[in-house]
C-alpha cells in the first residue's frame, strides 16, 4: 500500500488532522476538534489581554482530531502511517517540571492560569518587553535583539516568563524549565521523560527566544538578572541545540500508538510554528510573501544566504537560518489582529441584540443575525468605491507585530461624519488591515529582500473574495489562494514524510505533495493608484498618533 504521514495543526480556536498519501499528495481525510475549555473562556481575562490554554484541551483535542480522520478511511490505512508532523501557535510557552509535564496537569496547579500554556496573543508582558528592550539596546555588550528585528515582542518568550515570575511565586519556584507548545507535543506523543530530551524547534527558539549561534545559544543567564534578579536560574535548565522539522523528534510510544490506533514507532518530527509550516504546505520559495490569514496574520518568507548576506532586516519577527526550509533564511512578520478587526466590528454591532434587548430575543436567533452581519456589511461595502469613504482606520486593535513591534497601540478611526454608516466603517477596516499588510512588504523591500508575489492561506482567502481584492489592489501585486483548506497540516505531514525518510528532503517532499492555487487575484492599475494615495494618509496619521495611542 501506499505510506500515508498525518499533519497536526494546533490553531487557536482548534486542532485539525490531515491524513496525506505521500506518494500522491493527495488529502485523504480530515476531522478538527475544538477546545472544551477554550470555548467556555475559561482561564482567559479579555480585557486584561490574558489568554491561557490549558494542556487538558491540547491532549484531548489532538486524540480526538486523528482518531477522527483516520475513523472515515478504510482499517488497513492506520497501518501504513509513517510519520507524524506537528505545528502550533507561538510563542506559546509553558511552565514544566523535571519531566517535561506541564505545571497545570499536576493537582496543586490544575487551575492555575500562570501554570498553562500562555497563547500566543497574551499580552499581559507588555511591561516586561520594554524592560528586555532597553536592557538590550541601551545596557547590555550584545543586542541579543538583533536577529528578531530589534524589537523584542510581549508575544514572544522571555517577556512572558518575566511577567509569570514575577506574577507567581509559586509557579517561578516549581518551574524546572520551560517549553514551547510546538516542542511539547512532539515529546509528549513520543513519551519523552525528561525536559533534557526534548527536541527544541529551531523555528520557535531562533524567531521567540533570541537563541543564535553567534552567542553560542541563548542569551546568558547575566542578561535576564540584570533586568530582574528573580531571573536566577531561568537558563540553567533550558537548552542550547535547535533542530530544523525535518528532522526526527522522537518515535511514537506504546501508550499514544493504542490512543490513536496507529503502529508504536513511527516517526514524530520536530515541531515548529503553524506559519511556518503553512508556508511550506503553501509552496513558499524565492521572492514569496506567504501569508496566513486568518484571526491574525503571520508573513513568512525564505531568502537564501546570498540574497542575505550580513542584512538584518529591522523591525520584523526575526531571520532565522533553517527556521522554515533547511539550508535557507526564513524570516517572519506579521500583524497582531486581522480577522479579529472584523470579528470585534460584528461583536459592536451586535451589542444592542444582546444586551439592550436582553430577554426577548431568543439566542438562534442572534446568533442567526451574528453569521450574516459579515457577508451583509461584505457585500454593502463592495459596492462602495474607494472615493465614497474618507475615513481612515488604524488597524492596530491589539498592537502592532510588525514592522516595529508595539503591543501597546492602539487602534483608530479617523475622518467620521454623520454619514459614515456601517458598511463605510467597514470598510475602512478592510482597507487598514490591507495598509497594514502593505507597510509589512514595504519593510521587507526596503530591506533589500524583493517580493515578487504573494500566496495566500488561512481562513480569510477562502471566504472572503472582497478582502483579498483590495488586498492586492493595495499591494499592487498578484495573490494567489491555495487550494487546500489545511496548509498548515499540510506542510506538517510534509515534514513528517522526511522524517520518515519517504523523501530525503523538504524540497522533494513540497514537490510530490505540494498544494495547488485555487485562484488568483489581480491588481487592478485604476485602483490600485487610489490606494497609494490613501495608504500614505494611513502611515502619516498612524506617524503623527502613535505617541498619543500608545499611552491611551
Amino acid at each position: 500500500m501506499d505510506k500515508y504521514v498525518i499533519g497536526v495543526d494546533f490553531g487557536t480556536d482548534s486542532v485539525r488532522a490531515l491524513v496525506v498519501n505521500t506518494r500522491t499528495g493527495k488529502e485523504e481525510a480530515s476531522a478538527v476538534s475544538y477546545y472544551k475549555r477554550w470555548a467556555q473562556g475559561l482561564y482567559c481575562d479579555p480585557a486584561n489581554n490574558q489568554f491561557r490554554q490549558h494542556p487538558l484541551d491540547y491532549i484531548e483535542s489532538l486524540q480526538e482530531c486523528i482518531t477522527g480522520a483516520l475513523a472515515q478511511l478504510p482499517k488497513e490505512v492506520a497501518d501504513h502511517v509513517v510519520g507524524i508532523g506537528i505545528d502550533t501557535t507561538g510563542s506559546t510557552p509553558c511552565a514544566v517540571d523535571q519531566t517535561g509535564t506541564p505545571l497545570a496537569l499536576l493537582p496543586e496547579f490544575s487551575e492555575n492560569p500562570n501554570a498553562m500554556f500562555i497563547l500566543w496573543k497574551d499580552h499581559t508582558a507588555v511591561q516586561e518587553a520594554a524592560e528586555i528592550n532597553d536592557y538590550a539596546w541601551n545596557h547590555s555588550s550584545i543586542d541579543y535583539t538583533k536577529y528578531v528585528g530589534g524589537i523584542y515582542s510581549s508575544e514572544w518568550f522571555w517577556a512572558k516568563i518575566l511577567h509569570i515570575y514575577r506574577q507567581d511565586p509559586q509557579v517561578r519556584e516549581a518551574a524546572y524549565s520551560w517549553v514551547e507548545h510546538c516542542d511539547w507535543m512532539p515529546a509528549l506523543l513520543a513519551g519523552v521523560k525528561s525536559v533534557e530530551e526534548i527536541k527544541r524547534s529551531r523555528c520557535a527558539a531562533g524567531h521567540k527566544a533570541m537563541w543564535h549561534p553567534e552567542w553560542n545559544g541563548l542569551p546568558s543567564e547575566e542578561f535576564f538578572t540584570a533586568i530582574d534578579p528573580i531571573m536566577a536560574g531561568v537558563t540553567k535548565n533550558m537548552y542550547t541545540e535547535t533542530y530544523p522539522a525535518d528532522e526526527l523528534a522522537g518515535v511514537l510510544c506504546e501508550e499514544w500508538a493504542e490512543k490513536l490506533g496507529l503502529k508504536p514507532g513511527i516517526a514524530i518530527a520536530v515541531g515548529a510554528f503553524d506559519a511556518h509550516m503553512g508556508a511550506v504546505g503553501g509552496g513558499v520559495t524565492d521572492r514569496a510573501l506567504v501569508k496566513i490569514m486568518g484571526t491574525s496574520t503571520c508573513d513568512i518568507m525564505v531568502a537564501s544566504y546570498d540574497v542575505m548576506q550580513d542584512k538584518l532586516v529591522r523591525g520584523i519577527c526575526g531571520q532565522v537560518d533553517g527556521s522554515v526550509i533547511p539550508g535557507m533564511v526564513g524570516l517572519e512578520a506579521g500583524q497582531s489582529a486581522f480577522g479579529d478587526v472584523f470579528a470585534w466590528f460584528r461583536n459592536v454591532l451586535l451589542w444592542p441584540l444582546v444586551n439592550a434587548v436582553e430577554g426577548t430575543v431568543s439566542p438562534e436567533v442572534v446568533e442567526q443575525i451574528s453569521d450574516q452581519i459579515l457577508p451583509r456589511l461584505t457585500e454593502a461595502a463592495e459596492a462602495l468605491s474607494v472615493e465614497d469613504t474618507q475615513v481612515i482606520a488604524l488597524d492596530w486593535l491589539n498592537g502592532r507585530r510588525t514592522p516595529d513591534a508595539d503591543q501597546a497601540l492602539k487602534g483608530a478611526l479617523l475622518g467620521l461624519n454623520l454619514g459614515s454608516d456601517a458598511p463605510r466603517l467597514f470598510r475602512a477596516l478592510v482597507e487598514a488591515t490591507a495598509f497594514g499588510a502593505k507597510a509589512v512588504i514595504d519593510r521587507f523591500v526596503e530591506e533589500g529582500v524583493e517580493i515578487d508575489e504573494v500566496i495566500a492561506l488561512g481562513g480569510i482567502p477562502k471566504k472572503n473574495p472582497f478582502v483579498m481584492q483590495v488586498a492586492a489592489d493595495v499591494f499592487n501585486m498578484p495573490i494567489k489562494v491555495t487550494e487546500s483548506d489545511q496548509t498548515c497540516a499540510l506542510g506538517a505531514a510534509m515534514f513528517a514524510a522526511v522524517a520518515a525518510k519517504v523523501y530525503p528532503n523538504i524540497h522533494e517532499a513540497q514537490k510530490q505533495m505540494g498544494t495547488r492555487f485555487s485562484e488568483t487575484y489581480l491588481p487592478r492599475p485604476e485602483q490600485a493608484a487610489k490606494y497609494q494615495e490613501k495608504y500614505r494618509k494611513y502611515l502619516a496619521i498612524g506617524g503623527l498618533l502613535e505617541d498619543t495611542l500608545r499611552n491611551l
